[in-house]
């Protein structure tokens, strides 16, 4: 009972290379299954989110960050009669291509980078599920369906997008992504902005009484205590968690009803002709989620003991890389052959942008270890 709106198995501009249809599934719902089962969505498990794999195993990873976007963007896509298999598809595959250390690996990997291209992990998740992934047969990557890789490109230049085709035509044109790529993330916002509020309070970098002074915390705080005076600890925090992530999904939902009723698309195409999104919070809401978000970035990601590992992990993605270019035999044998081929195609560029496909695709507990086997005379 999907709306006019929504994406369909019926309107799918179909695989860079076809495939009969799946059986038993629907096109969307073969994507999820692709991703889970790469490679690429494994090691998700020991790539860092904010706190680096080895800071503790209750910390949030950016596997299953993905997974509660993916349980968000549901829920969202289901009260507004979008395709649910799309957006799911599209959060479990949006981290796919971020480097080990999460922000911190990026930037570093895109200094590394800066005369071959750049590095952004929006169009490395692309790269991964277009060619990175060896799995099939009859083609490289995981050769998904038009609306999921769109769904996962959420930003591009205009030079980059020149060079992707069919995908990042909407970047040039100044079109809109469908609704289930639009709800996809906002869901990643609203997991990645809450989850990140638990993890610094566990991480006691943060107090709730620091929290306080951020309208949505407090407002729910206030209502918890009230009605449950003797509550104490984790518990204290998860009840006001889930009620703020509560409080999110039912003003998106709503707010999104108004616009869509507003603008009554007739089809995804005239969805793709608006000009702005269509999915999104109120205003006030949307203040509200501002303001928690300068709140995690002044006192969580700024944080000195955050600093002090991001900057650790920088070091580690520069030398790796610089390591790995200036003499290839370092790499595994197999990986040394794509750095050749890649050379032959694009020069120095190509060689680079080999070098950067295996630092971004290390897990943090690898790429510590192979800087130690490098680096430290004593490992092997």
């Amino acid at each position: 009972m999907l709306a006019p709106y929504a994406v369909s198995d019926a309107e799918t501009r179909g695989r860079r290379h076809p495939e009969e249809p799946p059986r038993f599934r629907s096109e969307f719902q073969r994507d999820r299954d692709r991703i889970v089962h790469c490679s690429a969505f494994r090691r998700l498990e020991y790539k860092t989110q904010v706190f680096v794999n080895h800071e503790g195993d209750m910390f949030r990873t950016r596997l299953t960050h993905s997974i509660e976007v993916a349980q968000i963007g549901r829920a969202i896509a289901r009260a507004l009669n979008l395709n649910e298999d799309l957006v799911e598809a599209i959060a479990l595959a949006h981290d796919l291509g971020h480097t080990p250390f999460g922000h911190a690996g990026q930037d570093a990997l895109n200094e590394c980078m800066r005369e071959h291209g750049g590095f952004e992990h929006n169009l490395q998740s692309l790269r991964v599920v277009d060619e990175l992934e060896q799995r099939y047969a009859e083609f490289a990557g995981l050769n998904l369906t038009f609306e999921t890789r769109e769904g996962i490109l959420k930003h591009c230049s205009p030079l980059d997008a020149g060079q992707l085709g069919e995908v990042g035509e909407r970047f040039l044109r100044g079109q809109q992504p469908s609704l289930e790529a639009q709800v996809a993330n906002l869901a990643d916002e609203i997991a990645y902005n809450n989850h990140d509020v638990d993890d610094g309070l566990r991480a006691e970098l943060i107090t709730v009484e620091q929290l306080t002074e951020v309208g949505l915390f407090e407002e729910h705080h206030r209502e918890v205590m009230k009605r449950y005076p003797e509550l104490t600890g984790r518990r204290v925090c998860h009840e006001v968690n889930r009620r703020m992530i509560n409080h999110l999904v039912v003003d998106l939902v709503e707010a999104s009803r108004r616009r869509l009723a507003e603008q009554a698309p007739a089809d995804v195409a005239a969805v793709r002709a608006c000009s702005g999104p269509l999915i999104g919070f109120s205003e006030g809401v949307r203040e509200k989620n501002l303001q928690l978000k300068r709140f995690l970035r002044r006192n969580v990601y700024r944080h000195y003991r955050v600093h002090r590992m991001t900057a650790k992990a920088k070091r580690i993605v520069r030398a790796l890389f610089e390591a790995f270019m200036a003499d290839p035999l370092l790499l595994p044998e197999e990986t040394q052959e794509g750095v050749r081929q890649y050379e032959r195609q694009s020069g120095e560029s190509g060689k680079a942008r080999a070098v950067a496909d295996y630092v971004a695709g290390m897990t943090d507990r690898f790429a510590i270890a192979e800087y130690e086997r490098l680096f430290d005379p004593y490992r092997t």
